[in-house]
């Protein structure tokens, strides 16, 4: 679980911060008025974030396992949730705008963002092939934090 968490923040912040300091060269909106460029920028960052969401709730499902689809048509549940999660999306984008702050998008845009969020699940594959330590990371710190502070209390 640390690991695709580890990755995915790296990989979304990354995007994201490139998306915010250079995304108007990135999405050729230099010919665009500022103010629209900023909306359309801020609205892709923010649409790619949440696409990255919901995307990774398949990592989720299953985090060691390579095939995260497996079983997922049998769960109506998490369809359910992913499903509504998409739709609501797509209503904030396209007919939220003054609500959300938030600009259409074209539908190049809107495939931006979707690449964005699918190459989460590429990025897990890659990321399961990490291999993880069997000892749990908490024991790998706080041995040696435990020792520091017995340590410290027989110098006392």
């Amino acid at each position: 679980m640390w690991r695709n968490l580890l990755i995915q923040a790296i990989y979304q912040v990354t995007v994201l911060l490139i998306f915010n300091f250079s995304g108007k060269i990135v999405l050729n909106l230099k010919n665009e008025p500022q103010e629209h460029a900023n909306m359309v920028k801020n609205t892709v960052i923010f649409n790619g974030f949440v696409l990255c969401q919901i995307f990774n709730e398949f990592n989720a499902r299953k985090p060691e396992e390579m095939n995260v689809f497996e079983g997922v048509t049998k769960n109506h549940f998490f369809i359910g949730i992913v499903g509504t999660t998409f739709i609501l999306q797509i209503i904030i984008i396209e007919f939220l705008g003054k609500f959300a702050t938030t600009v259409k998008l074209s539908l190049n845009l809107w495939l931006v963002c979707l690449a964005i969020g699918i190459f989460s699940w590429p990025l897990a594959v890659v990321g399961k092939l990490i291999p993880v330590p069997q000892t749990p990371l908490a024991k790998v710190f706080i041995k040696p934090y435990q020792r520091c502070v017995a340590a410290r209390r027989n110098s006392s």
